[in-house]
């Protein structure tokens, strides 16, 4: 489904659901393309997940035969160009389109550290740092940061049917439901 944008940033959202398809996949579900989906939902004026979270997730089973459906929530996005940072408040929910029962959860907080070391000594060694990482934190990719969130935010999802170690996952404990972590970009 796409992202529920909470934030300022309205680019969050396409940032979100274009990159959410690659960790869904390498977790073995079958992922509807992002584009095509969404193109769908803007000419069935459903784009906004919002109008489905809370209601009957049934049509999706009728029309797309989904067993489940993630929906996002982007609580909080902040580029800090002086931290060298990008910091992303959100929650995912697996829900299943037949009884609308919750799968997977899982809300935090991850910050993408974008700071440069190059291992110089020294007061010039330093501002160099600081300038490389400036440099690095206003130029990367929207996207690269949304991926980075949602390949770790999703990592102990349970294993699809699409992947060889579907059904073999049962006593693998999952990460808790909430998390704080920072990760390199």
């Amino acid at each position: 489904m796409p992202p529920i944008n909470k934030t300022v940033n309205v680019e969050a959202k396409e940032y979100f659901y274009t990159s959410l398809a690659m960790p869904l996949c390498e977790k073995g579900y079958y992922t509807i393309s992002p584009f095509l989906a969404m193109e769908m939902f803007k000419s069935e004026s459903a784009y906004d997940s919002e109008m489905f979270i809370e209601g009957s997730l049934s049509k999706f089973r009728e029309v797309f035969g989904a067993d489940a459906a993630l929906f996002t929530i982007i609580n909080r996005w902040e580029k800090s160009t002086l931290g060298n940072t990008i910091t992303v408040d959100i929650e995912y929910f697996l829900k299943s389109t037949t009884n609308n029962e919750i799968l997977f959860n899982r809300k935090g907080t991850l910050t993408v550290d974008l700071s440069i070391n190059s291992g110089s000594g020294g007061l010039l060694g330093a501002l160099v740092d600081m300038a490389a990482s400036a440099i690095a934190t206003a130029s990367t990719d929207k996207v690269v940061a949304a991926r980075r969130c949602n390949t770790f935010s999703l990592f102990d999802l349970p294993d699809g049917k699409y992947r060889n170690t579907f059904g073999t996952d049962q006593n693998t404990p999952a990460s808790g439901k909430e998390f704080k972590a920072t990760v390199k970009k």
